[in-house]
Formats: C-alpha cells, sequence, structure tokens
C-alpha cells in the first residue's frame, strides 16, 4: 500500500501512543488525583522531613500533587489510624515508625490494629540516636550520667515524641541496659521536646541525629553517646553506647512508607518499585547521609518480617517497663 501522508500521520501518532504506553502502564496502579503522605509527628522533626523528601520525587515522578499531612498524637497512631481507615486506594500513605508499627502495644485502646490494618510498602532505613543533654547539667560524659541516674533514681527526665515513639523505646532500652531510672516527658513530636531541651526545661533526650545532629554540633545541647553499634558518620567523634558502657547496645529508630491493608498490591508493588529507586538514587545519597539514614530497602513481603522481628523485640521492653498508656 503506498504511504499517503494521512497514513504516515496515523502510523506517527500509534508510535507515539506505543512509546507512551510502558510509562502508562507503570502508573496504571497508582490512584489519579491528589495523593498524601501522613507524617503523624508535628512538622520539623525526621519523620516531616522524610515524608517531605519522598512527597517531592514521587510528586514529580507521576506528575500529581502529593502532600504531607502532620497528624500528630499516641506516638504517630492518631496518623495511622487515619491511614488505616481511610480509601484503601493507595491515595494516602503513612510514614511510620517504631511506635506504629511494633510497639503499638503500649496502648491499651486503640481504635484501629496496626497489626491488621496497616501494610509496609518498604522500610526505609534506620536512623541511631544521640543521647543528648542540656549544657547545663551536671555531667560530661556518659559514665557521669549513669552515675548520676544510679545515686538519683527517677530524677533525670527525658522527652520523646511521644509515648511508644522511637525516641522513648530507646530511652526504655538503656535504662534496662544500663540499670537506671529515668522519668519519661512524652511530647507530640520531637521539635517540641527539643525546643524543651534547648530551654532546659528538660534534662536530657533521646533523639534521632537527623534532628538532634546540627545541635550537638552547634553546642546548644551536648552528645554524650550514640546509641547504634557503630558510630555515625554524621557524629563519628562521639563514641556509641555499646563502646563506653553497655556493649552490644542497639537502639536504632527506622522508618518506613505503608499503606491500608486493603490497599491493591499492584499498588503496593508499584509504590515498592519507585521508592526503592528513589533510596538507590545517585543524587539523593547526599540528602540520605545528611538525614543519618541507613538505607534498607526491600520488598513489602521483607518489611512485614522486618516489622514483626522488631515487634517481638520492642514488645519485651515495653512488657518489662511494664508501659502502659490510654
Amino acid at each position: 500500500m503506498p504511504i499517503t501522508r494521512r497514513s504516515a500521520c496515523a502510523s506517527l501518532l500509534f508510535t507515539g501512543a506505543a512509546l507512551r504506553a510502558p510509562l502508562a502502564a507503570a502508573n496504571d496502579a497508582i490512584p489519579a488525583g491528589t495523593l498524601k503522605i501522613i507524617a503523624p509527628f508535628t512538622a520539623g522533626g525526621t519523620a516531616d522531613v522524610l515524608a517531605r523528601a519522598f512527597a517531592q520525587r514521587l510528586g514529580k515522578k507521576y506528575n500529581q500533587t502529593f502532600v504531607v499531612e502532620n497528624k500528630p498524637g499516641m506516638g504517630g497512631n492518631i496518623g495511622a489510624g487515619m491511614v488505616a481507615t481511610a480509601k484503601q486506594d493507595g491515595s494516602t500513605l503513612l510514614l511510620g515508625t517504631i511506635g506504629i508499627h511494633s510497639a503499638y502495644s503500649v496502648y491499651t485502646k486503640l481504635p484501629h490494629n496496626p497489626d491488621k490494618d496497616l501494610q509496609p510498602v518498604v522500610i526505609l532505613g534506620g536512623v541511631p540516636c544521640v543521647v543528648a543533654v542540656h549544657p547545663s547539667r551536671p555531667f560530661n560524659t556518659l559514665a557521669e550520667l549513669i552515675t548520676h541516674a544510679k545515686k538519683n533514681p527517677g530524677g533525670l527526665n527525658y522527652g520523646s515524641a511521644g509515648t511508644g515513639s522511637s525516641t522513648h523505646m530507646v530511652g526504655e532500652l538503656f535504662q534496662q541496659a544500663a540499670d537506671v531510672k529515668l522519668t519519661h516527658i512524652p511530647y507530640k513530636g520531637s521539635a517540641a521536646a527539643m525546643n524543651d531541651l534547648l530551654g532546659g526545661q528538660i534534662d536530657m533526650m533521646f533523639e534521632l541525629i537527623t534532628t538532634a545532629g546540627p545541635i550537638v554540633k552547634s553546642g546548644k545541647i551536648r552528645g554524650l553517646a550514640v546509641t547504634s553499634k557503630t558510630r555515625s558518620p554524621v557524629l563519628p567523634e562521639i563514641a556509641t553506647v555499646s563502646e563506653l558502657a553497655v556493649p552490644g547496645f542497639d537502639g536504632t529508630g527506622w522508618f518506613s512508607i505503608a499503606t491500608g491493608a486493603g490497599v491493591p498490591r499492584a499498588t503496593v508493588a508499584q509504590f515498592n518499585a519507585d521508592i526503592n529507586e528513589i533510596l538507590r538514587a545517585p543524587d539523593m545519597q547526599d540528602t540520605w547521609k545528611s538525614l543519618a539514614l541507613t538505607v534498607m530497602g526491600g520488598s513489602p513481603e521483607e518489611g512485614s518480617r522486618f516489622v514483626a522481628a522488631e515487634t517481638v523485640k520492642w514488645k519485651k521492653v515495653i512488657e518489662t517497663a511494664k508501659i502502659k498508656a490510654e
């Protein structure tokens, strides 16, 4: 058949559609319209910073509006409950934490069951904490802090992002490992707790290095130890709790992207593939380093197994400390 102008145009239109088809197919599983990530703490903390980093990249990838909503309270479980009961189409994601996935048993009454009503899309990675104290307090080393705490049981207080949050759980793990008693003061996010630490209203925090690192470097708070097994490249001069006081100590916070349990597998798989790509992107590595994030990634199934193992670890800490909250 001779090639006419009409047939040539038709051929070009078909070719263009064919070239676009793989991109369209890749996004078929992603719901149309505005997408959102619930950051279940106040703005300014690590969860908030991570949520905004992924919202920006995913929004650009899908050419859709991707917003972050801060919904603090109950160690992140208010925001988690909103995701659990949202429309199960994948339009609402959650920046998940230890408190949401593995330490929710501290709450005797939750309107949702995190184990049954949420599913991990991917585990983003781990972030160590730093044992940080106000400069006015009478200890310059971890050994001095432990000695002071043993002489004054319950006399030192520490702030956290909320009951059951990673910054609370690491504090509880430290107390059990170092055989000391501290008084826990929960906030609705690390940013609020840090403001009080800076002002001297509380004594100390087990704060994630993402937010505490720059403040330690400024000299406004004093970093005594890092809670991971190995030193952090963000604060390499600060030794670990394991080096200084409790061999083998490891209290590392971690973060996920999660969604409702009823979201279709195809949607979860697409988000998983795209978030893993962002985690591995060369132009994002400096960002992860600045956030002190040790990237993990992996499949949703691997995420579920990781959460199950962490739940066993933190449930033991909760039961030993007899922590209960309404």
